[in-house]
């Protein structure tokens, strides 16, 4: 393929992949827009003006977002690190692993349906708590399976050479290992973060209608079609994660 060629294809490509974001761009301040107008007659900053002037209940939806997504990251990231180093050294390891991969197996609304009963009986149904921890269990099991091959021979002979001088278990986590897994804790972290931050099956099971978060906010306004509202909360759901898998691609490369 010629270099033109080649240069045509990735300005197609890199259309097409942009063109949706546009759309919705133009749907957030789109005024009047009827049938057969290819484009809107009018564009407005209403919308945005409204929500980012508290008019809005698109603002406490991405906090209620943000908070439960960072604590699933945090749970996960830190309860899976800790879970992988047992895992990675048990003899059962290959059964320990599939485990792992069982939630992926079942819809999220197929376990959060298995749940529930437990959940009700803990008081968790409809509450931020819930959420979270429904949430966990699909990042948990993520965090576990990209941990797993950190904890490779090599990782595992540095935590015994620093006990055979005289160090403790906590000597080698943090002069060693934490110093060791600080990218891969930050791309971890990453991770999980967006595994939460789009879920919306389990959101809306276990969080009974009042857990309010953004994803649950974009269907009930695409349900009620105020498709320039939805474009608004679609715009706050995809910055975080545009953001967030470009400092996921720098750490990546680092790392490699």
């Amino acid at each position: 393929m010629s270099s033109r060629a080649r240069t045509a294809l990735a300005v197609v490509v890199a259309g097409a992949s942009i063109f949706p974001f546009l759309v919705l761009a133009l749907l957030s301040v789109a005024g009047s827009w009827e049938f057969p107008d290819l484009l809107p007659t009018r564009l407005s900053l209403g919308r945005w003006a409204a929500v980012l002037g508290g008019d809005s209940a698109l603002l406490p939806c991405l906090g209620l977002s943000l908070l439960v997504s960072v604590s699933v990251a945090i749970l996960a990231t830190s309860a899976g690190f800790v879970s992988a180093r047992a895992v990675a050294d048990h003899p059962h390891r290959r059964l320990l692993m599939l485990l792992a991969y069982l939630p992926f197996a079942a819809s999220p609304v197929i376990l959060g349906v298995c749940l529930l009963y437990v959940y009700i009986r803990l008081g968790l149904v409809a509450t931020v708590a819930g959420v979270v921890l429904s949430h966990t269990i699909f990042a948990y099991a993520f965090a576990v399976v990209f941990w797993v091959p950190f904890w490779n021979p090599e990782k595992l002979a540095y935590e015994d050479l620093v006990r055979t001088l005289g160090g403790t278990r906590a000597h080698a986590y943090t002069r060693v290992i934490l110093p060791l897994s600080k990218d891969p804790i930050l791309v971890c972290f990453l991770q999980t973060f967006l595994i939460s931050w789009f879920q919306y099956g389990l959101t809306l099971l276990v969080g009974g209608g009042k857990v309010d978060t953004l994803p649950l906010r974009v269907y009930a306004y695409v349900g009620e079609a105020n498709l320039g509202y939805a474009a608004v909360a679609s715009s706050l759901l995809l910055l975080p994660p545009l953001v967030l898998s470009w400092v996921n691609r720098r750490v990546i490369g680092r790392v490699a």
